[in-house]
Protein backbone atom coordinates (compact mmCIF):
# COMPACT_ATOMS: atom_id res chain seq x y z
CA UNK A 1 0.00 0.00 0.00
CA UNK A 2 1.71 3.62 -0.64
CA UNK A 3 2.59 5.39 2.20
CA UNK A 4 1.01 8.01 2.15
CA UNK A 5 0.65 10.82 4.99
CA UNK A 6 -2.62 11.00 7.22
CA UNK A 7 -2.05 14.67 6.02
CA UNK A 8 -2.84 13.53 2.85
CA UNK A 9 1.34 14.20 1.83
CA UNK A 10 3.22 13.22 -0.69
CA UNK A 11 6.24 11.13 -0.14
CA UNK A 12 9.74 10.79 -1.95
CA UNK A 13 13.21 9.13 -2.20
CA UNK A 14 16.41 10.90 -3.58
CA UNK A 15 18.91 9.09 -5.77
CA UNK A 16 22.48 11.75 -6.05
CA UNK A 17 20.79 14.03 -3.59
CA UNK A 18 24.00 15.52 -3.66
CA UNK A 19 23.41 19.34 -1.98
CA UNK A 20 19.89 19.31 -2.08
CA UNK A 21 18.88 21.58 -4.91
CA UNK A 22 16.30 18.90 -6.42
CA UNK A 23 15.49 17.71 -2.32
CA UNK A 24 14.72 21.79 -1.55
CA UNK A 25 12.60 22.09 -4.76
CA UNK A 26 10.57 18.91 -3.67
CA UNK A 27 10.49 19.74 0.05
CA UNK A 28 9.39 23.40 -0.63
CA UNK A 29 6.62 21.56 -2.58
CA UNK A 30 5.57 19.98 0.10
CA UNK A 31 7.04 16.27 -0.72
CA UNK A 32 7.93 14.03 2.40
CA UNK A 33 11.51 13.06 1.70
CA UNK A 34 12.10 9.17 3.22
CA UNK A 35 15.28 8.21 2.40
CA UNK A 36 18.09 10.05 0.37
CA UNK A 37 21.76 8.80 -0.83
CA UNK A 38 25.02 11.03 -2.59
CA UNK A 39 28.62 9.58 -2.78
CA UNK A 40 30.03 12.38 -2.04
CA UNK A 41 30.55 13.23 1.88
CA UNK A 42 30.61 17.06 2.11
CA UNK A 43 27.88 17.33 -0.33
CA UNK A 44 25.97 15.07 2.29
CA UNK A 45 27.14 16.87 5.22
CA UNK A 46 25.62 19.78 3.25
CA UNK A 47 22.16 18.31 2.90
CA UNK A 48 21.85 17.65 6.70
CA UNK A 49 22.44 20.64 7.73
CA UNK A 50 19.89 22.43 5.55
CA UNK A 51 17.42 19.82 4.81
CA UNK A 52 17.01 16.48 7.40
CA UNK A 53 19.71 13.50 8.60
CA UNK A 54 17.22 11.30 5.77
CA UNK A 55 20.67 11.31 3.10
CA UNK A 56 23.22 8.53 3.46
CA UNK A 57 26.80 8.79 2.01
CA UNK A 58 27.44 5.66 -0.08
CA UNK A 59 27.71 4.40 -3.38
CA UNK A 60 24.17 4.83 -5.62
CA UNK A 61 25.25 1.72 -7.46
CA UNK A 62 25.70 -0.77 -5.14
CA UNK A 63 23.80 0.56 -1.88
CA UNK A 64 20.55 -0.75 -1.15
CA UNK A 65 17.66 1.44 -0.56
CA UNK A 66 15.96 0.32 3.14
CA UNK A 67 13.41 -2.11 3.33
CA UNK A 68 9.81 -0.89 3.50
CA UNK A 69 9.98 2.28 0.99
CA UNK A 70 7.07 2.73 -0.79
CA UNK A 71 7.55 6.43 -2.13
CA UNK A 72 4.76 7.97 -4.50
CA UNK A 73 7.66 9.49 -6.37
CA UNK A 74 11.29 8.98 -7.01
CA UNK A 75 13.57 11.89 -8.25
CA UNK A 76 17.13 12.45 -8.91
CA UNK A 77 20.08 13.67 -10.90
CA UNK A 78 22.36 10.98 -12.32
CA UNK A 79 26.03 12.14 -13.08
CA UNK A 80 25.70 13.94 -16.54
CA UNK A 81 29.49 14.26 -17.17
CA UNK A 82 29.50 11.16 -19.95
CA UNK A 83 26.20 13.24 -21.95
CA UNK A 84 27.52 16.84 -21.56
CA UNK A 85 28.55 18.96 -24.19
CA UNK A 86 31.59 20.28 -22.11
CA UNK A 87 32.84 16.67 -21.35
CA UNK A 88 34.00 13.85 -24.24
CA UNK A 89 30.90 12.45 -24.42
CA UNK A 90 31.83 9.42 -24.41
CA UNK A 91 28.94 6.42 -24.81
CA UNK A 92 31.30 4.33 -22.61
CA UNK A 93 32.06 6.31 -19.88
CA UNK A 94 30.46 4.40 -16.79
CA UNK A 95 28.99 7.47 -15.45
CA UNK A 96 26.63 7.30 -18.30
CA UNK A 97 25.32 3.97 -17.06
CA UNK A 98 24.02 5.42 -13.62
CA UNK A 99 20.85 6.98 -15.54
CA UNK A 100 20.23 3.03 -16.06
CA UNK A 101 20.46 2.31 -12.44
CA UNK A 102 18.08 5.09 -11.59
CA UNK A 103 15.28 3.29 -13.85
CA UNK A 104 16.02 -0.22 -12.31
CA UNK A 105 15.33 1.84 -8.53
CA UNK A 106 11.96 2.95 -10.13
CA UNK A 107 11.20 -0.61 -11.31
CA UNK A 108 12.21 -1.69 -7.49
CA UNK A 109 10.24 0.22 -5.76
CA UNK A 110 7.25 1.36 -7.77
CA UNK A 111 6.53 5.18 -7.06
CA UNK A 112 3.47 6.47 -8.67
CA UNK A 113 5.93 8.95 -10.51
CA UNK A 114 9.59 9.69 -10.99
CA UNK A 115 11.69 12.83 -12.26
CA UNK A 116 14.89 12.36 -13.78
CA UNK A 117 17.05 15.53 -14.25
CA UNK A 118 20.57 15.90 -16.70
CA UNK A 119 22.02 17.88 -19.09
CA UNK A 120 20.11 18.95 -21.88
CA UNK A 121 22.49 17.25 -24.54
CA UNK A 122 20.86 13.71 -23.43
CA UNK A 123 17.61 15.57 -24.42
CA UNK A 124 18.51 16.78 -27.74
CA UNK A 125 22.07 15.60 -29.36
CA UNK A 126 21.30 13.06 -31.52
CA UNK A 127 24.59 10.80 -30.37
CA UNK A 128 22.15 9.96 -26.83
CA UNK A 129 18.68 9.46 -29.18
CA UNK A 130 19.04 5.44 -28.65
CA UNK A 131 19.56 6.23 -24.95
CA UNK A 132 16.70 8.11 -25.09
CA UNK A 133 14.48 6.03 -26.36
CA UNK A 134 15.68 3.21 -24.53
CA UNK A 135 14.81 5.04 -21.19
CA UNK A 136 11.47 6.15 -21.99
CA UNK A 137 10.62 2.73 -23.67
CA UNK A 138 11.33 1.34 -20.38
CA UNK A 139 8.99 3.96 -18.15
CA UNK A 140 5.97 2.87 -20.44
CA UNK A 141 7.01 -0.88 -19.93
CA UNK A 142 6.76 -0.06 -16.05
CA UNK A 143 3.57 1.30 -16.55
CA UNK A 144 3.99 5.46 -16.75
CA UNK A 145 3.42 7.28 -19.56
CA UNK A 146 6.81 9.00 -19.98
CA UNK A 147 7.77 13.16 -21.26
CA UNK A 148 11.02 14.82 -21.78
CA UNK A 149 11.17 18.07 -20.91
CA UNK A 150 14.16 20.87 -21.17
CA UNK A 151 13.58 23.38 -18.84
CA UNK A 152 15.57 26.67 -18.66
CA UNK A 153 15.77 27.78 -15.27
CA UNK A 154 15.64 31.37 -15.63
CA UNK A 155 12.07 31.13 -16.80
CA UNK A 156 11.03 29.75 -13.50
CA UNK A 157 12.78 32.69 -11.01
CA UNK A 158 16.20 31.53 -11.27
CA UNK A 159 18.74 34.36 -11.74
CA UNK A 160 20.67 31.52 -14.39
CA UNK A 161 19.81 30.51 -17.62
CA UNK A 162 20.66 27.12 -17.34
CA UNK A 163 18.68 24.41 -19.27
CA UNK A 164 18.12 21.31 -18.27
CA UNK A 165 16.32 17.64 -18.87
CA UNK A 166 13.93 16.65 -17.06
CA UNK A 167 12.57 12.44 -17.56
CA UNK A 168 9.06 12.74 -16.02
CA UNK A 169 6.84 9.54 -15.70
CA UNK A 170 3.90 9.41 -14.21
CA UNK A 171 1.07 6.40 -13.64
CA UNK A 172 -2.39 6.83 -14.83
CA UNK A 173 -1.82 10.56 -16.79
CA UNK A 174 0.50 11.95 -19.21
CA UNK A 175 2.99 14.15 -17.97
CA UNK A 176 2.70 18.07 -19.24
CA UNK A 177 5.70 20.58 -19.03
CA UNK A 178 5.38 23.30 -15.88
CA UNK A 179 4.23 26.38 -16.77
CA UNK A 180 6.83 28.96 -16.98
CA UNK A 181 6.69 31.77 -14.63
CA UNK A 182 9.54 34.56 -15.43
CA UNK A 183 9.72 33.56 -19.14
CA UNK A 184 8.90 37.41 -20.03
CA UNK A 185 10.85 38.94 -17.51
CA UNK A 186 13.97 36.84 -16.24
CA UNK A 187 15.18 38.10 -12.61
CA UNK A 188 18.71 39.44 -13.01
CA UNK A 189 22.48 38.75 -11.63
CA UNK A 190 22.46 42.03 -10.18
CA UNK A 191 19.09 41.49 -8.39
CA UNK A 192 19.81 38.66 -7.04
CA UNK A 193 23.04 39.85 -5.74
CA UNK A 194 21.15 42.96 -4.48
CA UNK A 195 20.06 40.56 -1.23
CA UNK A 196 23.41 39.42 -0.11
CA UNK A 197 25.83 41.36 1.98
CA UNK A 198 28.90 43.30 0.70
CA UNK A 199 31.32 41.33 -0.71
CA UNK A 200 33.62 40.18 2.25
CA UNK A 201 31.12 40.45 4.35
CA UNK A 202 29.40 37.72 7.02
CA UNK A 203 26.68 35.77 4.62
CA UNK A 204 29.01 36.48 1.87
CA UNK A 205 32.87 36.39 2.66
CA UNK A 206 33.56 32.87 0.64
CA UNK A 207 35.80 35.05 -1.58
CA UNK A 208 37.89 33.41 -4.41
CA UNK A 209 41.24 34.52 -4.66
CA UNK A 210 42.37 33.60 -8.46
CA UNK A 211 43.08 36.15 -10.34
CA UNK A 212 41.72 37.64 -13.18
CA UNK A 213 44.17 38.18 -15.92
CA UNK A 214 43.67 38.88 -19.46
CA UNK A 215 44.02 36.36 -22.24
CA UNK A 216 46.80 36.43 -24.43
CA UNK A 217 45.13 35.49 -27.29
CA UNK A 218 41.56 36.55 -26.44
CA UNK A 219 38.48 34.93 -28.43
CA UNK A 220 36.80 37.63 -29.77
CA UNK A 221 33.00 36.91 -30.06
CA UNK A 222 30.32 40.22 -30.85
CA UNK A 223 29.61 40.90 -27.55
CA UNK A 224 31.82 40.90 -24.50
CA UNK A 225 29.71 38.74 -22.34
CA UNK A 226 28.25 36.31 -25.48
CA UNK A 227 31.10 33.89 -26.01
CA UNK A 228 33.63 35.84 -26.31
CA UNK A 229 37.05 34.38 -23.63
CA UNK A 230 39.22 37.66 -22.44
CA UNK A 231 40.92 35.68 -19.68
CA UNK A 232 42.39 33.58 -18.56
CA UNK A 233 40.52 30.37 -17.65
CA UNK A 234 36.69 29.93 -18.97
CA UNK A 235 35.16 31.99 -16.28
CA UNK A 236 33.45 34.90 -18.10
CA UNK A 237 32.27 38.42 -17.02
CA UNK A 238 28.59 38.12 -16.23
CA UNK A 239 26.07 40.55 -17.36
CA UNK A 240 24.38 41.85 -14.29
CA UNK A 241 21.22 42.99 -16.18
CA UNK A 242 20.68 39.59 -16.98
CA UNK A 243 20.53 36.01 -16.01
CA UNK A 244 23.79 34.45 -16.09
CA UNK A 245 24.95 31.81 -17.78
CA UNK A 246 25.31 28.09 -16.70
CA UNK A 247 27.50 28.25 -13.66
CA UNK A 248 29.85 25.31 -13.48
CA UNK A 249 30.73 22.79 -10.73
CA UNK A 250 34.33 23.96 -11.71
CA UNK A 251 34.22 26.59 -9.78
CA UNK A 252 36.70 27.75 -7.25
CA UNK A 253 39.49 28.69 -9.81
CA UNK A 254 40.06 30.17 -12.95
CA UNK A 255 36.52 28.99 -14.10
CA UNK A 256 34.58 31.15 -11.57
CA UNK A 257 32.67 33.87 -13.09
CA UNK A 258 34.09 37.50 -13.19
CA UNK A 259 32.17 40.13 -11.11
CA UNK A 260 32.55 43.96 -12.07
CA UNK A 261 32.85 45.45 -8.67
CA UNK A 262 32.05 49.12 -10.11
CA UNK A 263 29.57 48.50 -12.21
CA UNK A 264 27.63 46.26 -9.39
CA UNK A 265 28.29 48.31 -6.48
CA UNK A 266 28.24 52.36 -8.21
CA UNK A 267 26.46 51.41 -11.72
CA UNK A 268 29.52 52.22 -13.47
CA UNK A 269 29.87 51.11 -16.96
CA UNK A 270 31.08 47.83 -17.26
CA UNK A 271 34.83 47.61 -18.13
CA UNK A 272 34.77 44.64 -20.39
CA UNK A 273 31.87 46.35 -22.96
CA UNK A 274 34.73 49.25 -23.24
CA UNK A 275 37.93 46.63 -23.19
CA UNK A 276 35.83 44.27 -25.81
CA UNK A 277 35.20 47.72 -27.94
CA UNK A 278 39.04 48.64 -28.27
CA UNK A 279 40.12 44.71 -29.21
CA UNK A 280 37.57 45.08 -31.81
CA UNK A 281 39.23 48.31 -33.39
CA UNK A 282 42.70 46.47 -33.35
CA UNK A 283 43.88 46.98 -29.44
CA UNK A 284 46.56 44.95 -28.10
CA UNK A 285 45.62 42.61 -25.57
CA UNK A 286 45.95 44.61 -21.94
CA UNK A 287 48.53 42.84 -19.13
CA UNK A 288 46.90 43.34 -16.09
CA UNK A 289 42.74 43.61 -15.40
CA UNK A 290 42.14 46.52 -13.27
CA UNK A 291 41.41 45.69 -9.39
CA UNK A 292 37.59 46.24 -9.92
CA UNK A 293 36.96 42.52 -11.34
CA UNK A 294 36.68 39.58 -9.55
CA UNK A 295 35.45 36.13 -8.99
CA UNK A 296 32.32 35.61 -7.47
CA UNK A 297 31.81 34.37 -4.04
CA UNK A 298 30.53 30.67 -2.89
CA UNK A 299 27.30 32.63 -1.29
CA UNK A 300 26.80 34.45 -4.86
CA UNK A 301 27.38 31.03 -6.84
CA UNK A 302 24.47 30.01 -4.35
CA UNK A 303 22.36 32.82 -5.01
CA UNK A 304 22.61 32.37 -8.95
CA UNK A 305 21.76 29.00 -8.63
CA UNK A 306 18.40 30.24 -6.00
CA UNK A 307 19.64 28.88 -2.72
CA UNK A 308 18.12 30.74 -0.14
CA UNK A 309 21.00 32.99 1.93
CA UNK A 310 21.18 31.18 4.95
CA UNK A 311 22.11 27.58 3.19
CA UNK A 312 25.06 26.16 4.86
CA UNK A 313 27.26 24.32 2.35
CA UNK A 314 30.11 22.14 4.12
CA UNK A 315 33.52 21.21 3.00
CA UNK A 316 36.48 23.22 1.47
CA UNK A 317 36.12 26.57 -0.61
CA UNK A 318 36.44 24.38 -3.60
CA UNK A 319 33.75 21.35 -2.27
CA UNK A 320 31.62 23.90 -1.82
CA UNK A 321 31.96 25.88 -5.31
CA UNK A 322 31.65 22.04 -6.92
CA UNK A 323 28.59 21.60 -4.70
CA UNK A 324 26.92 24.78 -5.90
CA UNK A 325 27.61 24.29 -9.10
CA UNK A 326 26.67 20.47 -9.65
CA UNK A 327 23.04 21.10 -8.06
CA UNK A 328 19.72 21.36 -9.50
CA UNK A 329 18.42 25.34 -9.41
CA UNK A 330 16.15 24.89 -6.29
CA UNK A 331 13.45 27.33 -7.51
CA UNK A 332 12.99 25.51 -10.85
CA UNK A 333 13.40 21.98 -9.13
CA UNK A 334 10.11 23.31 -7.14
CA UNK A 335 8.49 24.52 -9.78
CA UNK A 336 8.69 20.88 -11.13
CA UNK A 337 8.05 18.97 -8.05
CA UNK A 338 4.50 21.11 -7.35
CA UNK A 339 3.70 20.30 -11.03
CA UNK A 340 3.90 17.04 -10.46
CA UNK A 341 2.39 16.84 -7.28
CA UNK A 342 -0.83 18.87 -8.40
CA UNK A 343 -1.07 16.02 -11.16
CA UNK A 344 -0.63 12.80 -8.78
CA UNK A 345 -3.33 14.53 -7.12
CA UNK A 346 -5.55 14.78 -9.53
CA UNK A 347 -4.92 10.90 -10.11
CA UNK A 348 -6.70 8.00 -7.76
CA UNK A 349 -4.24 6.09 -6.13
CA UNK A 350 -5.05 2.03 -6.80
CA UNK A 351 -3.40 1.15 -4.06
CA UNK A 352 -5.45 2.97 -1.78
CA UNK A 353 -8.98 1.69 -0.49
CA UNK A 354 -12.24 3.52 -1.12
CA UNK A 355 -12.04 3.93 2.81
CA UNK A 356 -8.78 5.65 2.79
CA UNK A 357 -9.69 8.13 -0.03
CA UNK A 358 -12.88 8.91 2.14
CA UNK A 359 -10.80 9.91 5.16
CA UNK A 360 -8.43 11.64 3.38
Amino acid sequence: MRSVESSGQLSAVSLYSGAGGLDRGFDQAGFSIKWAIDNDPWAVRTYTENLDSVAVCGDVLTTVPPTGLSPDVVFGGPPCQGFSVIGRMDPGDPRSQHVEHFMNVVEDLSPRAFVMENVKALAENPRWAQVREKLVSRAERLGFEAEIFVLNASHYGVPQARERMFLIGIQGARPTKPAPTTEDDPPTVREALASLPAVGQPGNDGVCSARVVPARNPIMRPTAHAGSLLFNGSGRPLDLDGPAKTIPASMGGNATPIIDQEELEHGADPWVVEYHERLQRGGKPRLRAPKRLRRITVQEAAALQSFPPEWSFQGSQVAQYRQIGNAVPPLLAEAVAAHVQVTLEGIVDPSRSEDQLLAA
